[in-house]
């Protein structure tokens, strides 16, 4: 009976420890993710909104009622330019992108043609609808 206990114990007692590693690694891999990479697990999030960017700002800096108007324009601006950066960049892009999927699918069988053409396909519509949020 004592060894049936002192078992059941033991096995407890390892299921606890490993528990706990479990869960202490876990925490230690959030961690060690926010403090090297900024964010949570490395992953790149979506860009800050211009409401916590400027909101940021004003935390961190103090800035009064006119520097915020002010930074606001600043950042409407300088977004602005961005996006036309990026559109005017749109058909580089797109010919780049061309020019790969041609030597991808120059690297394929016929029978895997079709697939990568579908593949292609469903990349473009999930990239569409991301862009389109």
């Amino acid at each position: 009976m004592e060894a049936i206990k002192a078992r059941r114990e033991a096995a407890a007692l390892v299921f606890v420890v490993f528990l706990l590693g479990v869960l202490l690694g876990g925490v230690g891999n959030h961690l060690w993710g926010s403090r090297v990479w900024g964010n949570q697990g490395g992953r790149p999030g979506p860009p800050a909104s211009r409401e916590q960017v400027l909101a940021d700002f004003t935390r961190e800096l103090e800035l009064t009622p006119d520097q915020e108007k002010q930074l606001g324009s600043i950042l409407d601006d300088s977004r602005s330019k961005f996006r036309t950066l990026d559109r005017s960049l749109d058909p580089q892009r797109m010919q780049i992108r061309d020019q790969s999927r041609a030597q991808m699918r120059a690297l394929l069988t016929p029978e895997q043609q079709p697939k990568f053409d579908a593949f292609l396909q469903r990349q473009d519509s999930h990239r569409r609808g991301e862009r389109g949020r």
